[in-house]
């Protein structure tokens, strides 16, 4: 008999009922994903998470209490191979930066689509970085605002910093790879590269720093 591959297993931290609800049917209804707890709070997602061991965490921001991109760096900090997407409604690119920066794995809107949100859990839980291309857009806008500059992307070859800026904006590896006429191994080399030469171990991280340049 063919073996079934394990579901992906969702925790919610939703201070609103109702959207935690909703969420909870949506992602249910979805081949290979099952919600196994839902939490009113950080401080609550915080004890009972380290317990539960989800795969994938959906993060509000706006809780009561511990803010949602507090409650994902004390998350990181004792689990940091967890997998967390804030699913909020801001959209302003300092939230995006201080939720990134805290560890999150990406930052989707509440407005997005349930189609969308399901393909992103998945592409989480298998490294990539949900990000829609309007988020990294404003985010990018926030560091142009704030002036700053990274030295170490200067260490970059061309391609690297090709490769680099499409993982921002949202594409994954197989797009990329179409986009600039390589094979998937050849962006695969590119991102360990660019990993060693920002001194970084994540894409969440790589991104960061590119659009924090």
């Amino acid at each position: 008999m063919p073996v079934t591959a394990p579901s992906i297993r969702v925790a919610i931290v939703e201070d609103q009922p109702r959207v935690a609800e909703s969420l909870t049917t949506l992602i249910d209804r979805a081949p290979g994903l099952r919600v196994i707890a839902t939490y009113p709070n950080g401080e609550t997602a915080v004890t009972q998470i380290l317990q539960t061991l989800p795969d994938v965490v959906l993060m509000d921001i706006g809780l009561p209490g511990m803010s949602g991109i507090e409650c994902v760096r004390q998350l990181k900090a004792a689990l940091p191979a967890l997998t967390v997407i804030m699913l909020t409604v801001y959209d302003e690119g300092e939230y995006l930066f201080n939720a990134l920066k805290a560890g999150a794995n990406g930052y989707l809107l509440k407005r997005t689509t349930g189609e969308k949100l399901i393909e992103a859990i998945t592409e989480a839980r298998l490294g990539g970085v949900p990000l829609t291309r309007q988020m990294a857009g404003k985010m990018a806008h926030y560091f142009q605002h704030l002036g700053t500059a990274t030295s170490e992307m200067d260490t970059l070859t061309k391609r690297e910093r090709e490769t680099l800026a499409l993982l921002a904006e949202g594409f994954r590896y197989k797009e990329i790879a179409d986009r600039l006429e390589i094979s998937i191994d050849t962006v695969s080399e590119y991102v360990r590269n660019t990993y060693r030469k920002l001194h970084v171990t994540s894409r969440t991280e790589a991104v960061v720093k590119y659009l924090n340049k």
